[in-house]
């Protein structure tokens, strides 16, 4: 740990005081508000991960370049392809929404998204919203939100082949084509890996791999004064795990999500979104009868509403209708809900003051009325320094597995979360800049699992506070990111650390990008974890390393490596579950 500590600072000091010669642009993203803004101008806590960033690591998961974020802990029951849990500053697994395209991938049997089954070939961008959203986005934002933005094709015509082959016998392959011609735009991408893998658990020496496909398809056209947009993404496979008694098992999986939008602008100053999407998250146990399935259809009208030069109103609807079924060690549930919700949020810009206000009114079929809002406001105090405060609540209702699962309680009741937030943005010149955060985000009614009683419970209150620290850097073809996290998640009646949450993480970041070239490196230290809800054991700390890099061999041929924990570190994610040694991956593409 003080040796990160040190690599992080040298490093700091080392660019802290370096001129810059070149800038990067701030992306556009739309997460925050659902409106699109650049990352400078959001005042909730952003991260963005571009295209070039996942384009230098092939054949990572998600799960690996989330991890790299100070904030973000993973829990994984072994490598990639394994169920995998995010916990963002602090708060469960599923207090993190995750999205594709704006459309909601959370299941409502387990309330965790199945992250490990999405193939990044098809991103092009990763939004990360850190804090509690509920107020836009409803339940299960309580920790933040993930939006994931698939590739769109440019002007004219783009075909892309590739093949991959790496550690463990894994073996990639696919290819897309994007066509845009004007006010109209198709293309599909398919990716498939397959994967012997390795053995996952420290107690046995059976191996357990994996087999994936995934398939967007995208089509927009312009009629009249409407766009309308349609997507589709499916993932479907297998993958091998160890059941309780270290039995070799396996499991097929299929998650797809498929969304038609349409926006118009009725007037110069008003702008109306409608999406209406479906969602499917399915599993079925191939040694078993045990099965988990979700569906759930969602009509969301959004209406911008300009009033003036600087100020934006945003209203809409929400109405979901999500279907839930499983058979779980010989319990069953066939549940519906039915979730209508109303939200509005005012933008205000006046002098050097930026306010951000917004309600939410929920109805929950099982749970009845929520009302959640936040306040978000921003100072600019001179050209560097920009002050912001906020205050945020949320709610989660408990999952169907949660209250009929074979741990469930159906006495449950909804968590409900309050976070306030302070902070401090200085930028010296253009993406040279600090973000400094404290956040306090107190949970009442949390659940967690209780092994005294071997059931879901719910915890009177948990409190989450932490100071966390992002810098950055752009210096000629050099892009340096570092970040670091200290943070309290306890239980706040038995002072218990919640578990699977480390207390203080660090990373840091390079990359270098050249005409032919882009070479990244990344590193991560996290302190130990509490896993005591589990088995009452502690997963220590660890240091990783990945480097990854990208490198144009002709104009339309690229060579892409990766090397995932080069100093062959040897950690758990979670107790008795290995993650990968040093491991090696190659890929070829094409582009005509």
């Amino acid at each position: 740990m003080n040796k990160t500590r040190q690599v992080i600072l040298v490093a700091l000091a080392t660019t802290i005081s370096a001129p810059i010669t070149a800038a990067e642009q701030s992306p556009i993203i739309v997460t925050a508000t659902r409106t699109a803004q650049t990352a400078d101008e959001t005042i909730a806590p952003v991260i963005v991960i571009k295209r070039e960033q996942i384009e230098s690591n092939p054949n990572a998961a998600l799960s690996d370049l989330l991890r790299m974020h100070a904030g973000i802990d993973i829990g994984r029951n072994g490598g990639p392809g394994q169920q995998t849990s995010i916990f963002m500053r602090g708060t469960e697994s599923n207090h993190t929404l995750v999205m594709i395209d704006g459309v909601k991938i959370n299941p409502g049997t387990l309330g965790t998204p199945a992250i490990q089954n999405l193939n990044l070939n098809l991103v092009e961008q990763i939004e990360i919203v850190k804090g509690p959203r509920s107020t836009l986005y409803g339940s299960d934002a309580i920790g933040g939100v993930i939006n994931i933005i698939t590739r769109k094709g440019k002007e004219g015509s783009q075909y892309n082949v590739n093949a991959g082959y790496g550690s463990f016998n894994t073996k990639t392959v696919g290819f897309s084509s994007h066509n845009k011609q004007d006010d109209t735009a198709a293309g599909i991408t398919v990716e498939a890996t397959e994967s012997d893998g390795y053995a996952i658990r420290t107690t046995s020496p059976i191996e357990r791999g994996y087999d994936n496909l995934n398939i967007h398809l995208y089509g927009k056209k312009r009629m009249g004064t409407t766009d309308f947009k349609v997507s589709h993404w499916n993932a479907s496979g297998k993958s091998e795990y160890l059941d309780f008694f270290l039995n070799p098992v396996d499991q097929d999986f299929e998650n797809s999500t498929t969304s038609l939008d349409a926006t118009n602008n009725i007037t110069a100053d008003w702008l109306i979104k409608v999406k209406i999407s479906h969602t499917e998250d399915n599993i079925e146990q191939n040694q078993s009868v045990d099965f988990a399935t979700t569906k759930r259809d969602v009509f969301d009208w959004q209406n911008d509403i300009q009033l003036g030069d600087a100020q934006l109103l945003t209203a809409g609807i929400y109405l979901s209708n999500e279907k839930t079924k499983a058979s779980s060690f010989g319990t069953n549930y066939d549940e519906s809900t039915i979730i209508n919700a109303v939200y509005l949020q005012d933008d205000i810009l006046f002098g050097n003051n930026h306010i951000i206000a917004g309600v939410r009114h929920t109805n929950h079929e099982t749970f009845g009325s929520h009302n959640t809002g936040s306040i978000d406001y921003s100072f600019q105090l001179n050209k560097s320094i920009k002050i912001i405060a906020g205050i945020a609540s949320g709610f989660r209702s408990p999952d169907s597995t949660d209250r009929f699962g074979s741990s469930g309680n159906p006495n449950l009741k909804p968590e409900e979360s309050t976070n306030t937030e302070i902070g401090i943005h200085y930028d010296i010149g253009t993406k040279h800049n600090i973000r400094l955060n404290h956040f306090n985000n107190e949970i009442t009614n949390l659940i967690e699992y209780d092994l005294a009683t071997s059931m879901m419970q719910n915890i009177d209150e948990a409190q989450i506070r932490g100071t966390e620290i992002n810098y950055q850097l752009a210096v000629d073809h050099w892009s340096i990111k570092a970040s670091a996290i200290l943070q309290k998640p306890e239980n706040k009646a038995t002072g218990a650390v919640l578990s699977r949450r480390s207390e203080a993480s660090y990373t840091f970041s390079i990359y270098y990008k050249s005409e032919d070239l882009k070479v990244g490196l990344d590193m991560l230290h996290t302190d130990e974890r509490d896993n005591s809800a589990y088995d009452s054991t502690i997963l220590d700390s660890y240091t990783l390393v990945n480097l990854g890099a990208q490198y144009s061999v002709t104009k339309n041929l690229f060579l892409k490596g990766r090397i995932e924990n080069l100093f062959d570190e040897d950690y758990e994610l979670a107790s008795t579950y290995r993650s990968p040694e040093r491991s090696y991956y190659i890929n070829l593409a094409y582009v005509f």
